[in-house]
């Protein structure tokens, strides 16, 4: 399978005849640090709400920043594999979340948020670069048929970390009712620190580690211009939905009407929702090999929007229930809106995949949306936000998806891959 980047940079193409299985290994435990990362923030926000005594508008700034820092670092990501390769380009990526994880001893010392929030932003930038230079690799390193498939398995080991995230979160982070200010930053620096000692360690052992030969080709030149924003079903694909459910959960069930949970209680329905996603992810992987994928992202999109319906209008275990169930059809999003997305692009797929990374700002704004819509309405209310979002997501897989084309050449010069 072709991998172009647009511009100067040459395309490449992987050789078949390659044993995968340590570049695929890598990935994977790549995607477990990722998930693992993204997942602690789901304890960081209201953990940092009763630290600083913050809204959720302003609690949620931690997956504003995050999130925010794809829209920022996405489409220059793409731009730095194109010049420095893949394998250069995670060694950067996992350099720069060490930087940013590390920021959170200071922050922790000096009990400033602001702080707190520029290492988010900067680990972020970080996952950036990386996703943009692991998801075509994950794609690449096989058949094109299965590339779902292979993204699916990663993406099991992904909820694997979400869900072992929480419990990390609540062992270490979530102190006993009482704790003074001191106590309640100092808590994060622990977990912090190792995980900023494994980004650098991960660095170095990439470094080091063969990976597969890439096949240069001759630099496809695209004259006139043009890029992959010229293609229609690459711009209308998103994600944040999941996001927003994880983000809120824990805040939401130590309402009233749920229970008046504590944060380690809710902490383990979180896990539970993320469990959900890595079951479902497991069977995706081999249902992904069979099922279209715009036929799958149809399927579960319609199931999130009826559970979340059940979560408004429902009470108590209806909703809390539903909510959990969330997780079962978030398991497939990404690996079906990926590919979805960046079929066709010929000597754009580079770009395009930079674009598709940049569309996790969802992850930054959907949360923060229905931050305001809870501290205005209410918790429950508030997943009326998310319920339009897999609306959106059954609308983009009845017909969203489907390749329009462009009026560049450049869509011409690789084949369009096949989606499974």
């Amino acid at each position: 399978m072709a991998v172009g980047i647009a511009g100067e940079a040459p395309s490449v193409a992987v050789d078949q005849k390659t044993n995968y299985f340590v570049p695929l290994t890598l990935m994977v435990s790549l995607y477990f640090g990722i998930g693992f990362i993204t997942a602690m923030n789901d304890v960081l926000v209201p953990h940092f709400k009763d630290l600083f005594h913050l809204t959720n508008f302003l609690a949620l700034l931690v997956q504003f920043c995050f999130f925010g820092a794809y829209f920022v670092m996405s489409l220059p990501s793409g731009w730095i594999v194109g010049k420095v390769g893949s394998k250069t380009g995670i060694v950067l990526a996992l350099a720069t979340m060490g930087c940013g994880l590390a920021l959170f001893l200071p922050a922790s010392i000096l009990i400033f948020y602001p702080l707190f929030l520029l290492a988010l932003f900067v680990v972020g930038c970080g996952l950036a670069l990386l996703q943009v230079a692991i998801n075509p690799y994950v794609g690449a390193l096989g058949k094109p048929e299965t590339a779902a498939s292979r993204l699916n398995l990663a993406g099991f080991f992904n909820s694997a970390a979400t869900t072992s995230a929480q419990q990390v979160g609540k062992i270490f982070i979530f102190v006993a009712a009482g704790a003074s200010a001191a106590e309640l930053a100092h808590s994060v620096r622990a977990p912090y620190m190792v995980l900023a000692g494994l980004a650098f360690l991960l660095s170095l052992v990439t470094l080091f580690i063969p990976l597969p030969v890439l096949i240069e080709k001759s630099p496809a030149r695209v004259t006139g211009g043009g890029s992959a924003w010229h293609f229609r079903h690459l711009r209308l694909a998103y994600v944040g939905a999941e996001v927003a459910i994880g983000s809120i959960m824990i805040a939401y069930l130590g309402q009233p009407s749920m229970g008046s949970m504590s944060h380690a209680q809710a902490a383990n329905y979180v896990s539970l929702y993320w469990f959900c996603a890595m079951i479902a992810r497991g069977i995706g992987f081999f249902a992904l090999q069979r099922v279209r994928a715009q036929h799958a992202l149809a399927l579960v999109s319609v199931l999130g929007v009826a559970f979340i319906a059940a979560a408004v209008f429902g009470h108590g275990p209806i909703a809390l229930w539903a909510l959990v169930a969330c997780g079962l059809c978030n398991s497939v999003m990404w690996p079906c809106i990926f590919p979805l997305g960046v079929a066709g692009l010929g000597s754009f797929t580079s770009q395009g995949s930079g674009i598709l990374v940049t569309m996790v700002v969802g992850g930054a704004i959907i949360p923060e949306i229905q931050g305001l819509a809870a501290d205005r309405f209410g918790y429950q209310p508030s997943f009326l936000v998310v319920l339009l979002c897999y609306a959106y997501l059954v609308y983009f897989a009845l017909s969203g998806y489907r390749n329009r084309g462009s009026s560049h050449p450049g869509a011409l010069e690789a084949p369009i891959p096949p989606v499974v």
